[in-house]
């Protein structure tokens, strides 16, 4: 593939899934890297990891999609440290005049004040319960999490309202908050799902440069099982070619940690995801890059992606359909079959403030 001007030096983003900083699809200017015409060489210092803040007016997202299970999800940051080359969300950074290349992973947006607007929203008289989704666009347990704890006090938030989440995410971070999870997944108001890709750590960390080993990973899942929190294991995205051999071994090794459920998603490249991936693709795996481009194409008509109702998430055809039949399969073997048990959504009661009259029964 021919290289963009946009494109860093390996040395500068080790650690980091995307190749380069192409500019977004809503600018009208396109920026590239040009040399002055000295021929002085130039250190370059590695990039780092930038935060700036954000103050939301709303945060609850309403959702109106026949692919996804929930209608309402919040997000504590945007953008994502992990750097997961293949994530879907990645064009979200264009509409904030950013790359969704390495700006995506180095150039973060915390939002501090999530958990008072998330509270003041959930209190609103016309506010209608449902379970609230967390970690379906960026990760909510990425590293800056340690730091700024806005997921755990969103969290809180939740917990004293009584209020239906599910949670998904990589980072094992999610093991801090077990003192709150495991109270809520008593009373049926939590449930969580984390995404085991490969069980091959070479892959994993060229894949997934800042998301925790597989092993790691697993040892969270047993965790969060002991704790009586349910956890499906997400094995996602399936990538042709490259990850599909593992299915039937993650699985087990998912069974085998504790997992209840289990759910699978084919490799999406929606809009800038697609240049990305094959740009990785051609760094990391050449000798597998046609083979898995040409998979993914025979599942969606001869092009990269569909964003079809009820086709994008698992494509279509003959390898689709055996990847559905193996999963099938393997999971009812291992138990894995089984639905989660339903949220509740009964418990929900704003908690009293200071200055609120008490009700009298």
């Amino acid at each position: 593939m021919e290289q963009s001007p946009r494109h860093v030096d390996p040395e500068r983003r080790r650690g980091r899934g995307a190749a380069t900083r192409e500019t977004g699809r809503f600018e009208r200017l396109n920026r590239a890297d040009e040399s002055d015409g000295w021929d002085i060489p130039e250190e370059l210092p590695p990039i780092r990891t930038e935060v700036s803040e954000e103050r939301p007016r709303s945060l609850i997202n309403y959702v109106r999609s026949p692919d996804i299970p929930f209608d309402r999800t919040i997000n504590p940051y945007r953008g994502c440290e992990h750097g997961c080359i293949y994530c879907f969300a990645r064009p979200s950074h264009a509409y904030l005049g950013l790359s969704p290349g390495l700006d995506f992973e180095t150039k973060l947006v915390a939002r501090p004040e999530a958990p008072e607007v998330l509270a003041r929203e959930l209190r609103a008289c016309r506010y209608e319960v449902a379970p609230l989704a967390i970690g379906t666009n960026t990760d909510p347990y990425q590293p800056i999490e340690r730091d700024r704890g806005i997921m755990r006090a969103c969290l809180e938030v939740l917990r004293d309202f009584r209020h239906p989440v599910a949670i998904v995410t990589k980072g094992t971070l999610i093991e801090r908050d077990i003192d709150i999870l495991a109270p809520m997944a008593a009373e049926g108001l939590v449930r969580v799902g984390l995404s085991v890709t490969t069980l091959d750590p070479d892959l994993s960390r060229r894949m997934e440069p800042r998301v925790p080993s597989p092993a790691r990973r697993l040892a969270t899942i047993r965790r969060l099982a002991e704790a009586g929190i349910p956890v499906r294991l997400m094995v996602s995205p399936v990538v042709p070619a490259l990850t599909d051999p593992e299915l039937e071994r993650i699985l087990a090794a998912g069974a085998e940690a504790g997992a209840g459920a289990a759910s699978w998603i084919m490799l999406r490249l929606p809009l800038e995801v697609s240049p990305l991936w094959r740009r990785w693709l051609e760094e990391h795996y050449p000798g597998r890059a046609g083979r898995v481009m040409a998979r993914l194409r025979e599942m969606h008509g001869g092009q990269d992606y569909s964003s079809r109702w009820h086709h994008r998430m698992r494509g279509e055809g003959h390898y689709a359909e055996l990847i559905g039949q193996r999963f099938r399969k393997t999971a009812r073997r291992l138990g894995l079959d089984r639905e989660q048990p339903p949220l509740r959504c009964d418990l929900f009661a704003p908690p009293p403030r200071a200055g609120d009259q008490l009700s009298l029964f």
